[in-house]
């Protein structure tokens, strides 16, 4: 006679730790396993694509920074690049190659911030303090670049609100000598830590077809194995004219496409951002970074989508305009968003410690899915 047991439904969040913000998690559990995961989303009330519509198009710049506060400097690229599509303008090479360095700088802060927290909910706290401690030099040099830490209003249609501090590229060049060795401290606590590997191998597993069908992107689907990047795929900017790898999963340590390998995904970007800011700053051309920035913004009717490779994957724009100094309609194709969807595929099969693994692995912003 078979046994019978019965359900629970138990709530993680939305003010649990590892939910990595106000998420909430209904798990419906057989003892300890998963058999349905639903996301609770709409906590944080951000209503982006909603402000839009009252903002003059260069007013919206600072509240792209809002939506994946932990990538602001990528949303603004990202907003600047769909505009700057729409318009027909122009940007200075000067622009170009800043906005590269500024986006590969924010993609290691955002990898550090992902990593960090990753080890703590595993139950591992010294690399957290190592990420936090390189992400801090990084915002250091935002801060001499545009005076702020966080949301930073740097990237504008056209240009930039001003251009690098004389010793910038000096800055830069020490952190990425400073960076190096630090990035191997880390993997040798924690990347090939035992105990690290047993927690997050075999866990999540994510197949290609999967990923594809539920729209996953960035980080997430090359860890199952899929050598997408827009920024060697679909080039935009000047990624064109930098060589530089793209890390893919492949299950040294279990399958393909589990959590270990999304995490390592992560660890390896972090190198290739490396060269290709130490690229751009060999090849950093003079010029007037606010030459283009247009003194009224009026487009014509019409619509335009620009996307970029953001820390999370695809972060696109679709916006329309009437003709007026207002879009009549933004929609904001956000990565986080999408990678949510497959949560509940993840998860299903696995014991209630392996969804905080698991949730840790697809790196989710709330203020983006929220947006």
């Amino acid at each position: 006679m078979a046994i019978r047991t019965e359900e629970m439904v138990l709530n993680m969040g939305p003010q649990h730790p590892s939910t990595h913000g106000v998420l909430r998690l209904e798990l419906t559990l057989e003892g300890e396993i998963v058999t349905n995961v639903i996301p609770h989303i709409g906590y944080l009330h951000r209503c982006f694509e909603k402000h839009c519509e009252a903002m003059t198009y260069p007013q919206i710049v600072p509240y792209t920074d809002r939506m994946d506060y932990l990538a602001s400097m990528s949303n603004e690229f990202g907003y600047a690049v769909a505009m700057e599509k729409l318009l027909g303008i122009e940007v200075p090479e000067r622009v170009q190659y800043i906005r590269v360095i500024m986006a590969e700088l924010q993609r290691i802060a955002s990898h550090l911030v992902a990593l960090g927290t990753y080890g703590a909910d595993i139950g591992a706290f010294t690399p957290f303090l190592f990420c936090f401690r390189d992400r801090e030099k990084i915002l250091n040099l935002f801060e001499i670049t545009c005076g702020a830490r966080l949301l930073y209003n740097y990237i504008w249609v056209g240009g930039l609100s001003h251009d690098i501090h004389p010793d910038f590229v000096r800055k830069t060049r020490e952190f990425i000598k400073e960076f190096r060795p630090n990035l191997k401290e880390t993997n040798d606590l924690l990347t090939h830590n035992r105990i690290f590997i047993d927690r997050t191998a075999n866990v999540g597993i994510l197949p290609i077809e999967t990923a594809i069908n539920f729209g996953v992107s960035g980080p997430n689907l090359r860890g199952s194995g899929m050598k997408w990047d827009i920024r060697k795929d679909d080039p935009y900017s000047v990624y064109h004219k930098f060589d530089f790898d793209i890390p893919v999963g492949d299950g040294r340590n279990g399958t393909v496409g589990d959590s270990w390998d999304r995490y390592f995904v992560r660890v390896q970007e972090m190198e290739e951002s490396l060269k290709i800011i130490e690229q751009a700053l060999d090849q950093l051309p003079e010029g007037d970074v606010t030459s283009a920035i247009p003194k009224r913004i009026k487009p014509v009717v019409g619509n335009v989508y620009g996307r970029v490779e953001n820390p999370r994957g695809e972060l696109g724009y679709f916006i329309i305009s009437d003709g007026s100094t207002s879009p009549y309609r933004v929609k904001v194709r956000a990565p986080s968003f999408v990678s949510m969807q497959v949560l509940n595929e993840l998860c299903k099969g696995h014991m209630v410690a392996d969804v905080v693994a698991i949730l840790g692995s697809i790196d989710i912003v709330l203020g983006e899915i929220d947006r």
